[in-house]
C-alpha cells in the first residue's frame, strides 16, 4: 500500500510500527530524495496478504501522526 502525507520527521521504524497494528510488515520503504537523502513525505507498506493490505487501507488511513493525517491507499505500482 502507498502512504502519503508521512511528516518529514518521521521514521522507517515508527511507520514500520503503526502498519503492525493492522497485521504483519513484510517491508517498508521511506521514500528519499536522491540528492539530499531526505524523505519526500510518502512510501510503500507491502503486508503478507490482500485482506491485511485492506484492513490498512480502512484503519490507518486518517492516523494522526506528528499533526499529519496519513493518506493510505492501494498502490499502483510499488517497484
Amino acid at each position: 500500500v502507498a502512504v502519503g502525507n508521512i511528516p518529514y520527521d518521521a521514521t522507517e521504524e515508527q511507520l514500520i510500527q503503526i502498519c503492525e497494528e493492522v497485521g504483519p510488515v513484510v517491508s517498508f520503504r521511506l521514500v528519499t530524495d536522491r540528492e539530499t537523502g531526505k524523505p519526500k513525505g510518502y512510501g510503500f507498506c507491502e503486508f503478507r496478504d490482500e485482506e491485511t493490505a485492506l484492513s490498512a487501507r480502512r484503519n490507518l488511513s486518517g492516523y494522526d501522526l506528528n499533526g499529519r493525517q496519513l493518506r493510505v491507499d492501494f498502490a499502483e505500482n510499488e517497484k
